[in-house]
């Protein structure tokens, strides 16, 4: 799977769980959730499933999203507090296609202006909000249909996996998945049973709760 591949690569220890009924997935979370993590930089939850809304489906019962994402606020899960909690979803959230529709610029814009960054006395004692350092992924925007192909799979899971695998340890994590909403967002559906779905689009989107620039930089052997 070209998922664990590009995680690997980038120094991660990956778990694979396939076909999990609603029970054993919420099981599996709550044990990730009570590891320690005191040697680990961040954290990545990904989903591949089918969904709607907020929920994602395990064999056999919706799972509420959030319900899995509360197990590693900082109250829960102090291992992990200050360091990035990353969860990519690969779901349906509705079932309305995008429409295309055509660009009157199509000129990127290079430049980028420069963010003071607060600086913090590492000598002083701070705390973040429980809520702090989340990263929410998703395949595509509230409401809308994930499209996937028969033999590649997922348009969004594609993306991901190339982006990781070019980019993956020099750009910073937002600015990848930037990345990936743009080569996501130049495909359309060519070939569809639906024929309604013919030549609509989608664009995933990601929210982000991140305190600080997330970089996958290899480790020093």
């Amino acid at each position: 799977m070209c998922f664990n591949n590009s995680l690997t690569d980038l120094g991660f220890e990956v778990r694979h769980f396939d076909d999990l009924k609603a029970e054993d997935v919420l099981q599996k979370i709550y044990e990730a959730s009570k590891d320690d993590h005191s040697n680990a930089d961040c954290f990545v939850c990904v989903f591949l499933s089918h969904g709607e809304n907020d929920h994602i489906y395990a064999y056999d019962a919706q799972i509420r999203i959030e319900t899995i994402t509360d197990m590693f606020r900082g109250d829960k899960c102090q291992s992990l507090v200050g360091k990035p909690k990353i969860f990519i979803i690969q779901a349906c959230r509705g079932d309305k296609h995008d429409d295309p529709v055509i660009a009157q610029d199509s000129i990127d814009s290079s430049n980028e202006s420069v963010v003071n960054e607060t600086e913090v006395d590492a000598a002083g004692v701070y705390t973040l909000p429980a809520g702090a350092d989340f990263i929410m992924c998703y395949s595509v925007a509230q409401g809308y249909f994930s499209h996937r192909e028969t033999v590649n799979g997922s348009w969004y899971i594609q993306d991901l996996c190339e982006a990781l695998r070019k980019h993956g340890s020099s750009l910073e994590f937002t600015e990848l998945l930037t990345v990936v909403n743009r080569k996501v967002s130049h495909r359309k559906v060519d070939v569809c049973r639906d024929i309604n779905a013919i030549g609509k689009k989608q664009i995933p989107c990601f929210a982000s709760m991140l305190t600080k620039k997330l970089y996958f930089h290899p480790k020093p052997k």
